[in-house]
């Protein structure tokens, strides 16, 4: 005795279709939203790599220095005065390097406010559209309907 198994895929289409649904509406949702993705990993992208060179100048900078600490003295006092010029000299280059990475973080924080103003003003403008879209919509139903 064979059972008959309901077609749920057709079921489904059928139910789907019967409820108009713009896919244009989705699609630029999704387009929109690439878009802003595409230009948040570009700012995030820059601020990495300039914080990655700020990283790499430091370290080279900072080994180079070291050389001169590990130098050969003949007179002990002469491995202090390395030893505190070389620690003056990274605080001089540690504050300037803060400020360095300060000014990164500050543009990728003004180029993010930025990117997020405009999607703002532009979704608002989208939605007004919409609304203003639906509106027509529903008046024209409603003359309609008073018609009859």
């Amino acid at each position: 005795m064979a059972t008959m198994v309901p077609d749920m895929t057709t079921f489904f289409k059928d139910i789907i279709d019967s409820f108009p649904v713009d896919t244009k509406f989705y699609q630029d949702a999704f387009d929109n939203s690439a878009e802003m993705n595409e230009k948040m990993t570009k700012v995030a992208l820059q601020a990495a790599q300039q914080s990655a060179d700020i990283s790499s100048k430091w370290t080279k900078d900072t080994l180079g220095k070291i050389s001169t600490i590990s130098a050969v003295k003949t007179d002990p006092a002469d491995y202090a005065k390395a030893l505190t010029d070389f620690a003056s000299a990274q605080a001089e280059v540690a504050a300037e390097n803060i400020a360095a990475f300060a000014e990164v973080a500050k543009k990728a924080q003004m180029e993010t406010v930025e990117l997020v103003m405009a999607a703002g003003k532009e979704a608002t403008q989208e939605a007004t559209d919409v609304v203003k879209k639906a509106t027509k919509e529903v008046n024209a139903v409603a003359k309609k309907a008073a018609a009859k």
